[in-house]
């Protein structure tokens, strides 16, 4: 699952990141208003975490915004701001959830995965053949048996199913889930793609993951386009 943080306290975003981060998330960071609106125009998010007091035009103002776009997706505001009058604006301009600084990391964790289970409620979850995910749990279902995944391979074959019928390049795999250049990848993005196959593909099944000469990889199921 994909999240941006809009937070422009440089040091608190990249630690807000590196934890997410290590909870399975795909995680962008912006620290303005302005940068991570940018982000969005090129990108599909689950969920927002931003900053009240920010510079330029302020997280709350971006969030009323982002609403009269209809943009829907789950937005946790981050404050120091905590009075009463306070939370209710925030949450009043389409807000889901309000935290005050400072806070725990866990806290802030368990409301994150609190507003994509109720947002993936109502959404169906990705599906290709008799491959299921379940975002808000990272349950991974084939065939009624669930599949265990590391953080790693989970983000890589989240990325895929999102983007099932497409060619997901090796770079994009690198940006997303490692935050690096590929050039230095190749090898663990092959090692990571051969023990997802090994764990999703059973005897006399389909490989839903196929490679792409010189392109990168496609997650496709029997009866799509192109299978």
């Amino acid at each position: 699952m994909r999240i941006l943080v809009i937070e422009d306290d440089r040091k608190a975003a990249s630690l807000l990141a590196r934890g997410l981060h290590e909870e399975g998330f795909v995680v962008d960071v912006a620290h303005s208003a302005e940068a991570g609106h940018r982000l969005m125009q090129g990108a599909a998010y689950d969920l927002l975490v931003v900053d009240w007091l920010l510079p330029g035009k302020e997280g709350i103002a971006l969030c009323r915004e982002l609403r009269q776009c209809g943009v829907d997706m789950p937005i946790l505001m981050l404050t120091a701001r905590d009075s009463l009058d306070d939370r209710v604006a925030g949450l009043n301009t389409g807000a889901d959830d309000y935290l005050t600084k400072p806070f725990a990391f866990d806290e802030l964790l368990a409301r994150v995965r609190a507003l994509l289970r109720r947002a993936h409620l109502t959404r169906p979850a990705p599906r290709v053949g008799d491959l299921s995910l379940e975002p808000y749990s990272q349950r991974v279902i084939r065939s009624g048996l669930t599949v265990e995944l590391t953080r790693k391979e989970y983000a890589i074959l989240e990325i895929l199913m999102r983007h099932a019928g497409q060619v997901v390049s090796r770079s994009r795999l690198a940006e997303e889930v490692w935050e690096e250049e590929t050039i230095e990848l190749d090898n663990l993005i092959d090692a990571h793609i051969s023990n997802l196959r090994k764990k999703l593909d059973l005897p006399e099944q389909q490989s839903l993951i196929q490679t792409v000469r010189g392109r990168g990889f496609m997650m496709q199921s029997k009866g799509q386009p192109g299978a």
